[in-house]
């Protein structure tokens, strides 16, 4: 048996058999995984698992959608994200350590922060913000700008949004970030393409072994540039993580660093650009209001955020027996915070599925998780966001949808594949 079919088997072919059981028996979380018409618009799911409790029992996991709920569970230590196969089944178990012997490390691998606990992801951490400051992301804003402008200055008046635009703005300043030449931009989109359905649960072997090659390409390419830069420093973020004086990250963990800074800094933007230009797209009377005080795009970006979060939901594992909501968990049991559903709680945000640019606690949403996973590019995302929307539409004022938008194909990342879009009005 190849290590990449052990991989599969024990990462995401178990739990597809196990969520296809639990589906035909009626599992109504089981449904989230397997159903089209939820993946395609999740709301009304995530209202009814609100409806049913503060926590939600399932055949395989607990689930909130309340967002006092989902809040607790992300900040509590009691809570964490790594995976133990002490709590697998020998043979399970067995073949888990096996496939880990050769697995390449991607966003959702160790030692990536996304799936480290503390005290690992407390050094990882404080090593990385070291570079990665607030200063430091505000100092991208010029680079931002002139990037945005360069891009649509090269469109027509058709244009595929995503392709064109919302995927190009994010990868070509993270390859900045990283210090990755630009003749490379279409080749990290591509190995970003391919690494992103990593963060679904249950795919099928075709999927995962698709995902690896990606993953393994971007790997080997990364390690020889770990090289180039410890030889040829530049002034970007990953040179200097490279050069840490003291403590520094061995290979794996700057692997394991670049591609969630890579993931943290394209996957959440791209998804924000494409919804967030198709919702003021859909509402003129909101883009108008922007359009009539530029001060609003800040709070704008917010609420595009809570409406439609790029990141639908997470999954924590509880680490000692505790009580939330007044239900015992115990060591093992796996809850999923629904970060889609709880931006949509009407506990919180009044008339929820009204997307309001001036809602005034908008920023209250959990798109970019909490406690001490709280999203490493939330900052970055929120920047590019707000120059990458208000400069497309500064431009293209008149900009409209031309022709049947496409929705990505994964579950935890939500956004558009493609977006077809004309510029009615160019000034």
């Amino acid at each position: 048996m190849s290590g990449t079919v052990v991989r599969w088997a024990t990462k995401h072919g178990f739990a597809r058999l196990g969520i296809s059981a639990a589906a035909r028996k009626g599992d109504i979380q089981a449904r989230y995984f397997v159903d089209p018409a939820v993946r395609a618009d999740p709301y009304p799911f995530y209202d009814r698992i609100r409806e049913q409790g503060p926590l939600v029992r399932g055949s395989l996991m607990w689930a909130t959608a309340r967002h006092d709920v989902a809040s607790a569970v992300l900040r509590s230590d009691a809570f964490g994200v790594g995976f133990s196969d002490r709590r697998l089944p020998a043979p399970v178990a067995l073949l888990w350590r096996l496939g880990r012997r050769t697995t390449p490390i991607g966003p959702v691998d160790p030692p990536s922060m996304l799936v480290t606990d503390p005290p690992d992801h407390t050094r990882y951490r404080r090593l990385v913000a070291k570079v990665f400051t607030a200063r430091a992301i505000e100092g991208l804003r010029p680079k931002i700008e002139q990037t945005a402008q360069e891009l649509l200055s090269d469109l027509g008046p058709r244009f595929d949004l995503v392709e064109r635009y919302a995927a190009l703005l994010p990868v070509t300043v993270i390859a900045d970030i990283l210090g990755v030449p630009m003749g490379m931009r279409r080749q990290f989109l591509d190995w970003g393409t391919m690494a992103a359905p990593t963060l679904d649960l249950g795919l099928t072997y075709r999927q995962y072994r698709r995902t690896e090659i990606g993953i393994r390409r971007s790997n080997a390419w990364m390690r020889g540039h770990f090289e180039r830069l410890r030889a040829n420093p530049g002034d970007d973020l990953l040179s200097q993580l490279v050069h840490l004086e003291g403590e520094q990250l061995t290979d794996d963990e700057l692997l394991a660093t670049a591609g969630l800074l890579l993931a943290a800094g394209f996957e959440t933007t791209v998804n924000l650009l494409g919804t967030g230009a198709a919702l003021l797209m859909t509402h003129p009377d909101e883009l108008g209001k922007l359009q009539e005080d530029p001060g609003r795009w800040r709070g704008a970006v917010e609420e595009m955020l809570r409406y439609d979060s790029p990141v639908q939901n997470t999954a924590r594992i509880c680490q000692r027996p505790v009580e939330i909501a007044g239900v015992p968990l115990q060591p093992g049991h796996v809850v999923v915070p629904m970060l889609g559903g709880a931006n949509r709680d009407p506990a919180v945000f009044e008339d929820p599925a009204r997307f309001d640019v001036t809602r005034a606690n908008a920023r209250d949403h959990l798109s970019f998780s909490g406690g001490v996973h709280y999203c490493l590019g939330a900052a970055l995302a929120r920047l590019e966001g707000e120059i990458g929307l208000k400069t497309l539409f500064d431009r293209h004022p008149g900009l409209v949808i031309d022709g049947a938008p496409q929705r990505r194909r994964t579950r935890v990342l939500r956004g558009y594949a493609s977006l077809p879009v004309a510029a009615s009005v160019t000034v």
